[in-house]
């Protein structure tokens, strides 16, 4: 197996360039953090696509519309990408007479390698390679580098854009006519390939034959009428579906597990439930004009849900295309292969925009969530934020939520990767030593049913964190198992926010602050909605970094998650923050609200019980000791202090704190 990894590992591009989605470069795998300069990024990936170096004038003509100094900017760009590209010995951004030209021998270009697939043909491709380019090419070119005074370079993204979403089209194609009938892969497959090409003959045939497959014979009566009409009103002969709809129902119809097979589902699609979030509807008061913010805030759900890597999120284009047919739950959900639906209204007053989000079980039409959020702005950005924030963290929280409660409920032997894991979180969340033990369990069976479920390693290492923490094993040891399983997760999937979430929490147990808020930084990074990421954060940082950003962090997580079964940990944070800043009034009243929340464990009420003391609460603090007494009557001082590890002011005020309310040092 070493021997194995080294291969894979020296076989690998020095340099890889992400052109599909978000911009990233990488070097021998780790992405290199680029400029925050929109322009910098657009000259790399025109440079990146030119088939010949580009004159100067041309470049500046394209990016820069005033008569400032375009030569100027464009030099400072080119710097910048040299500081990027260039390798030692070798430069890459090449200068030739007024042109300027991109190396980019021995790197890998993800379109680069698309063009070159569709020049040789797609058929011709293995099966692995293929999946690969039809997972990257889901993602819209250069999304996010959109420049807007720049017209000319927004039309050349434009273009581009719509030649990749066509090979994307017949990539997808090639999946489903590969992909076995009657088969998860084939059902992903159809549903796809028909949400991107809605009139594509092929399409229709590949998803009635999926229908069929299936005996949802009712459900192929409704799609051929459907297509019948939308083909009508378009002036597209209908014909050749109804043939091969007539072709198809000389072949015996199966049922879909009897075709698959007991190995027809692959890890992969076994552990992460999908969900499509559909077009939100937009309404608009009286001398309000029209706009584009429901597409525009779908689309940023949309992406920043698929950033937190827990759950597998249908493509916009599918989505949207899917929206113009106005099906009801059920029908999108076998349209999609989706388990959950998200639909919504936003509606525009005067200063005001309000959206309005349902979380559905698409089999049952059951609503499992519905909430209404608000932005006091009609400002496209603000709205973004304000709104976008709150629906992507509860999305993700409800069904996550559901998830565990569908778990709970499942026979034990017949859970899967998935459910064992959701399982594995109900018994976390108990946060008792005799729980954390069944999740630990769970989590193990997670990752021997999935080995490629970088989720499972990261509750692993949280349940070794936990027993560390709360001293139900020997420290160092359960630290050492926290990071094991850490590194683990991040083997499995580097780009996954909980992994780094979890290394981090587990560098904290070895008084490793530099490393620990690195790990966590990354995880908030990969995913802004991670609120795990941003409670952690504000957790290391109240203990002995900024204060200050402790209390951001922590009201940040808050924001994102206001019903996470971790919020007494939030609050607590939140109150040993205000302790370091001297604010003992205000702690306090942080503190009680977390030692009330359901779940909170013994140090959350020793954590109220000193900021009680601190304020001058005496009573109430007391009340809290006597709390502790009762859940573990040999707790004591010295407890607390082992397991926050504060600093040395710091730990002075709760030891005078813990003499006045008579807790045992």
């Amino acid at each position: 197996m070493e021997s194995q990894g080294s291969d894979a590992e020296s076989s690998r591009p020095g340099l890889e360039l992400r052109l599909l989605g978000p911009l990233k470069l990488l070097r021998a795998g780790v992405a290199v953090q680029l400029p925050p300069s929109r322009k910098v990024r657009a000259v790399l990936a025109y440079l990146a696509l030119a088939s010949r170096p580009i004159p100067r004038e041309r470049l500046c003509s394209l990016l820069w519309q005033v008569p400032d100094d375009p030569r100027g900017e464009l030099r400072w760009c080119l710097s910048k990408l040299r500081s990027l590209v260039d390798e030692p010995g070798r430069r890459r951004i090449m200068a030739c007479d007024d042109g300027i030209a991109l190396d980019l021998e021995g790197c890998d270009v993800d379109v680069l390698r698309l063009l070159a697939a569709a020049e040789s043909g797609f058929e011709r491709l293995g099966d692995t390679d293929l999946l690969t380019l039809a997972a990257a090419a889901e993602h819209e070119f250069l999304e996010g580098t959109e420049l807007a005074e720049s017209i000319e370079f927004e039309h050349w993204v434009a273009g581009r854009r719509s030649e990749f979403r066509s090979l994307e089209i017949a990539v997808v194609a090639e999946t489903a006519r590969r992909a076995p009938k009657g088969t998860a892969a084939g059902w992903a497959a159809a549903g796809r390939w028909i949400g991107l090409a809605p009139f594509d003959i092929g399409a229709h045939a590949r998803f009635l034959a999926e229908l069929y497959d299936r005996r949802l014979i009712d459900d192929c009566t409704r799609h051929l009428e459907r297509t019948a009409r939308s083909f009508t009103a378009d002036g597209i002969d209908f014909g050749p579906i109804a043939a091969a709809w007539k072709e198809l129902r000389k072949t015996p119809a199966t049922v879909a597990a009897e075709a698959a097979g007991p190995e027809a589902a692959e890890p992969s699609e076994q552990r992460r439930v999908s969900v499509a979030i559909m077009p939100l509807q937009e309404t608009s008061a009286d001398g309000i004009g029209p706009s584009d913010l429901g597409n525009a805030l779908t689309h940023d759900v949309i992406s920043r849900l698929a950033r937190l890597r827990g759950l597998f999120v249908i493509a916009r284009g599918s989505v949207f295309a899917l929206a113009q047919e106005q099906l009801g739950y059920r029908e999108i959900g076998e349209r999609l292969g989706v388990r959950y639906v998200v639909t919504g209204l936003l509606e525009r007053h005067e200063g005001t925009t309000t959206a309005v989000i349902e979380v559905v079980e698409a089999a049952t039409a059951h609503i499992v969530w519905t909430d209404r959020f608000e932005a006091s702005s009609l400002d496209r950005l603000a709205v973004l934020d304000e709104i976008g924030d709150g629906i992507v963290s509860a999305i993700a929280s409800e069904i996550e939520s559901a998830e565990r409660n569908r778990a709970i409920l499942r026979p034990p032997e017949s859970l899967d990767a998935w459910e064992a894991y959701h399982r594995g979180l109900w018994h976390m969340y108990r946060f008792t030593a005799a729980e954390n033990e069944h999740a630990a369990a769970l989590f193990r069976r997670s990752a021997q049913l999935d080995p490629t479920f970088s989720r499972a390693q990261a509750g692993l290492s949280f349940t070794h964190w936990q027993r560390a923490f709360q001293r139900w094993g020997e420290r160092d040891d359960e630290a050492r198992r926290a990071i094991e399983a850490a590194e683990q997760s991040l083997l499995i999937d580097e780009q996954n926010p909980a992994a780094h979430w979890s290394m981090g929490r587990a560098l904290w147990l070895v008084d490793d602050q530099a490393g620990a808020i690195g790990a966590l930084e990354r995880s908030v990074a990969l995913s802004p909605n991670f609120a795990l990421g941003h409670y952690a954060l504000a957790f290391v940082h109240c203990l002995a970094g900024d204060p200050e950003t402790a209390i951001s962090a922590s009201d940040h997580s808050r924001l994102l998650s206001p019903h996470d079964p971790l919020l007494f940990g939030i609050l607590g944070t939140r109150a040993m923050a205000l302790v370091r800043l001297g604010a003992f009034a205000e702690a306090a009243q942080w503190s009680v609200k977390a030692a009330a929340r359901p779940n909170a464990h013994v140090h959350i009420l020793a954590i109220a019980a000193h900021c009680l003391a601190l304020a001058g609460r005496m009573d109430e603090a007391r009340s809290h000791v006597v709390r502790i007494q009762s859940l573990n009557p040999g707790y004591r001082l010295d407890d607390f202090l082992k397991t926050f590890r504060f600093e040395t002011d710091t730990e002075m005020r709760y030891r005078k704190a813990a003499a006045a309310i008579g807790l045992a040092p």
